[in-house]
């Protein structure tokens, strides 16, 4: 099953830097939106600054690290490649190219990752549309049953049946006692990192290591060791 697995991990920030450069239309479609997710007396510009990045409608991907796994001498290594860069259409469509690969290769493939049902996949899927790219068969899922979706889902996998429990991928990882990805920004200094600072290399960085955190937490499941720093490669 482990070799099986593409794991996955976006970076999203909002569409545009800030919310007076949306257009009247776009900010009325926005607190349409919102209503129920932020405090009524959140000023428009904190509220975009906070919701747009993570709403597929007015965000974009700038980010998308992939991952497997596989076996050498007996040991687990990582390989992990990221697309990363400031056109979304032009990442969506080296993404694909590299999944089309795979699923030609392994039809049963399946994407793994902390929280990819609800936000990961969901997000490129709306993405790929809202950019007139074509969904593959593995994205093309809109009506399949969550029993019928190939995905792992190391959120899902924490809760054993409980659907009110959340957790978070940096909690989860220390209550197991792994190496944590949230060392020097967590997701919500993503979007100033990218816009205010111009640090993209940052960014993926960061979304790297949540990749290696989540395959670590695959492998304890699994009760096997985590991985072997020295066993991680990083493709460029």
């Amino acid at each position: 099953m482990l070799k099986d697995l593409l794991f996955i991990d976006i970076e999203t920030v909002p569409a545009v830097p800030s919310f007076i450069e949306l257009d009247p239309v776009w900010q009325s479609l926005f607190f349409d939106k919102i209503p129920k997710t932020v405090p009524e007396d959140m000023a428009p510009p904190e509220a975009y600054r906070k919701r747009a990045g993570i709403l597929a409608e007015f965000g974009k991907i700038i980010c998308i690290s992939t991952a497997f796994l596989y076996q050498d001498e007996g040991e687990w290594h990582l390989k992990i490649k990221s697309i990363a860069g400031d056109h979304e259409v032009e990442i969506l469509r080296i993404f694909t190219e590299l999944c089309d690969k795979l699923y030609r290769i392994n039809p049963n493939f399946q994407f793994a990752g902390h929280n990819i049902r609800e936000f990961d996949i969901p997000y490129i899927g709306r993405r790929m549309l809202i950019n007139h790219l074509s969904l593959p068969p593995y994205l093309n899922i809109q009506d399949k049953k969550p029993w019928e979706l190939k995905m792992v889902d190391t959120m899902n996998w924490w809760k054993f049946g409980d659907h009110k429990n959340y957790v978070s991928l940096h909690l989860l990882a220390h209550v197991l006692g792994i190496p944590t990805s949230k060392t020097d920004m967590d997701g919500s200094m993503v979007q100033d990192v990218y816009y205010l600072e111009k640090d993209l290399q940052r960014i993926i960085n960061y979304c790297q290591q949540d990749v290696i955190v989540t395959a670590n937490i695959v492998l304890r499941f699994q009760n096997l060791p985590i991985l072997n720093p020295e066993n991680i490669q990083i493709v460029t």
